[in-house]
């Protein structure tokens, strides 16, 4: 298990199998944000420092948490996310226990479907998941935003559903699908990100199986 912080600069991560053409390499070079690829799938997030709760888990085969069944074997994660969250005060979470829900975004941004085990309130997704599974075990990535900002993936994208047309980064078409921790746990402006950070894994610390 690893909580994992950024340190360096913004950098918008692309799932295992997007074409690296969708970004504006050349936007995202210009506003500072380095380009990286993860091993698992799914779309695009951008990480920053002090701008998400990132936690991730390694399960052997052998160890009890281990499950065969791909969408049952993340749900005790999206269990221990929920717990912490309440125990600062969130309330009607909610662990996605069927299959992936897709919409015309997903394929693109990360927090614009809803998969197995993540954590959502209401229609908006809170924790996001990804797994990847070896003959070994499985790693399994999980994250909460600070606040939900679609504009800001959205403005490095240069290719997204077509439906959207030139003016797809200012419809508005993802502002209700995800929303961030600072939203369900209340959190005052003037609370500096530093400290919600800390508030959320310390919970997830004492949450964990």
């Amino acid at each position: 298990m690893g909580l994992c912080s950024v340190t360096g600069p913004p950098a918008i991560v692309l799932g295992s199998t997007q074409d690296s053409e969708v970004v504006d390499a050349e936007l995202a070079s210009h506003n500072g944000v380095d380009v990286v690829r993860r091993s698992s799938g799914g779309g695009a997030v951008i990480v920053a420092p002090a701008a998400q709760v990132w936690l991730d888990v390694w399960i052997p085969r052998d160890d009890r948490l281990w499950d065969d069944d791909v969408l049952r074997s993340s749900w005790w994660l999206g269990e221990t996310w929920v717990r912490a969250l309440e125990q600062l005060g969130a309330s009607e979470l909610t662990v996605h226990r069927g299959r992936a829900i897709h919409s015309d975004w997903s394929d693109a941004v990360c927090f614009a479907g809803v998969g197995p085990g993540e954590v959502t309130t209401g229609e908006a997704k809170v924790v996001g998941m990804a797994q990847r599974r070896t003959r070994h075990g499985a790693r399994l990535h999980s994250m909460a935003l600070l606040e939900w900002k679609p504009a800001c993936v959205l403005a490095l994208l240069s290719r997204g559903p077509e439906r959207a047309g030139p003016d797809r980064r200012t419809d508005g078409a993802l502002d209700g699908v995800a929303t961030g921790v600072r939203h369900i746990l209340s959190s005052p402006d003037n609370v500096a990100a530093d400290l919600v950070i800390a508030d959320v894994e310390d919970a997830l610390l004492a949450a964990l199986p």
